[in-house]
């Protein structure tokens, strides 16, 4: 019989860290001049660069449906974060392109970002820092792929 492990259990650690993140993230957003944007919006937001992606990528990235994220995009379509063009390699089919101000809200996030993992970098150390990330990145593997065995 195994023993049982001590404290959390791996789903609420990564939800207590991804709503840590999340509460940082999105209240500093709000001081950079993006108080409308939500957690939820991270779905669309966080995948896109200045060509877009078609909804069905998004979709594929995030992991959320479709309609999901169709939802999503018009919340930030009416935000003025994003907008809808037409395809070039295919014209019946839309892309969500980032606006300026959106474009501003991706790089002031990945900043944000960049700046807590160099504070945790630096209260763990470099070694530890990229031992966690990689065991981190090796357990999501292992999870998405859990039904593959």
């Amino acid at each position: 019989m195994e023993a049982e492990a001590e404290g959390p259990d791996l789903g609420v650690l990564a939800g207590q860290l991804m709503r840590a993140l999340q509460e940082e993230l999105f209240r500093r957003l709000a001081e950079e001049g993006h108080p409308g944007v939500r957690p939820r919006h991270g779905t669309v937001l966080a995948f896109l660069d200045r060509s877009g992606l078609r909804a069905t990528e998004l979709s594929a990235r995030s992991g959320q449906h479709k309609q999901i994220v169709g939802s999503i995009v018009d919340e930030l379509v009416a935000l003025g974060y994003v907008r809808r063009e037409p395809d070039p390699a295919d014209r019946r089919a839309k892309r969500v392109v980032p606006t300026e101000h959106g474009l501003d809200e991706i790089a002031k996030a990945r900043a944000i970002l960049a700046d807590i993992e160099r504070r945790h970098r630096r209260h763990l150390g470099d070694e530890r820092f990229a031992a966690f990330r990689e065991t981190f990145q090796e357990i999501v593997r292992d999870q998405r792929g859990w039904g593959d065995s």
